[in-house]
């Protein structure tokens, strides 16, 4: 029995099971980007209010 053919059909299986693997982990990971982007928005504020009382510090150097 030649086994040739069964080896050409397991790999598309195989490349079929391994993207609906893929596309069903993507889920998880875009709660994880949100807590992320709530974390870059709270250090850009942080960053806005430092810039803000240096560029007063500067000002009151200047005079």
């Amino acid at each position: 029995m030649e086994w040739s053919w069964l080896v050409t059909l397991i790999c598309p299986l195989m490349m079929i099971f391994m993207m609906f693997g893929m596309r069903g982990g993507h889920g998880h990971g875009s709660h994880k980007n949100q807590v992320d982007i709530t974390q870059v928005q709270q250090e850009l504020s942080e960053l806005k209010d430092q810039n803000e009382l240096m560029r007063k510090q500067i000002q009151g150097l200047n005079k």
